[in-house]
């Protein structure tokens, strides 16, 4: 079921949509950001209760549209999935993302990301994970009594939250899912269907020639003067 939200308060505080910036600042970012989230979308398709979202404006606190964040990819557990111009946490059950991603782009600065790290602690974001594709590193953090910690070793682990495993080769970041099958791009997708349709396909063509070839067998033994059935 499909749930729209509103978009702003009845005190008439406009809560923007969007903050102006660009989703990403090349293509390798704006493909990571679709990659994890089309990803989880679907990991969590049959789950009315898990919403998935990319570059969507969180605005945590009531009248204070100033305070704000637009996390590359978030999650939020508990709430339905829908339209929603913004992420308005007084409106959600006063929920906040459990998790987010940030993919490290050039145009990224230090000072930048370390207010996004002080904004995801402060307003309960329970795992964090920040990527940089040009150097394949993933960095990842789990909020342990009420901050967020750094986790030692990210090769190998898995999301408490998300249950999905994280793995880095000398090229890139793979990840997989609960039940052990990796995220795939929409190409992958696209491929891994055509050859699930190729291969029905010709599972239906043998089971239609085999048809064929015993309908001709019971035809030969009918000419001959035996009845099939009674074999």
């Amino acid at each position: 079921m499909v749930t729209q939200l509103p978009s702003s308060t009845q005190k008439g505080i406009i809560y923007p949509d969007s903050d102006g910036q660009p989703m990403a600042d090349n293509t390798k970012q704006f493909e990571l950001i679709v990659w994890i989230k089309d990803n989880l979308e679907l990991l969590f398709a049959n789950d009315p209760n898990v919403f998935v979202a990319g570059d969507l404006l969180w605005y945590p606190v009531e009248n204070d549209n100033k305070l704000r964040q637009a996390p590359d990819v978030m999650i939020v557990f508990g709430r339905p999935k829908g339209y929603r111009g913004s992420y308005q946490q007084w409106f959600e059950d006063n929920i906040p993302p459990q998790v987010v991603f940030e993919i490290w782009s050039p145009g990224n600065r230090l000072s930048k990301m370390a207010k996004k790290f002080e904004f995801y602690e402060r307003y309960g974001v329970e795992e964090y994970y920040l990527y940089e594709p040009d150097v394949v590193d993933l960095t990842g953090w789990q909020l342990r009594n009420s901050r967020l910690e750094v986790i030692d070793q990210m090769a190998g682990w898995v999301s408490p939250r998300l249950g999905v495993r994280f793995e880095l080769s000398e090229q890139e970041l793979q990840i997989y899912r609960p039940d052990g099958d990796r995220f795939l791009t929409y190409l992958e997708l696209d491929q891994q269907r055509q050859q699930q349709r190729q291969r029905a396909e010709q599972a239906e063509a043998r089971a239609e020639q085999a048809e064929a070839q015993l309908e001709a067998l019971r035809a030969l033994l009918k000419e001959r003067g035996i009845n099939p059935e009674q074999l």
